[in-house]
């Protein structure tokens, strides 16, 4: 299971929904702070509606866990 917060662009584009989208994820991470739902993916260029079944490869653990 990868943690969305510390994962860098080229884990994440070993996910086959995320490929090719992981620079972009890191970005938004950088730009706007934690991930602090899977939902927020929906959020990140190019990856709008294209998440399902992501939740079985990512997590997004909460404060306490990080």
């Amino acid at each position: 299971m990868i943690d969305l917060n510390t994962a860098s662009a080229d884990a994440l584009d070993g996910i086959e929904m995320l490929r090719g989208h992981g620079f972009e994820i890191v970005r938004y991470r950088e730009e706007r702070g934690r991930f602090t739902s899977l939902r927020q993916l929906d959020e990140v260029p190019g990856l709008s509606g294209k998440t399902d079944g992501v939740e079985a490869h990512v997590q997004v653990p909460s404060a306490e866990e990080a």
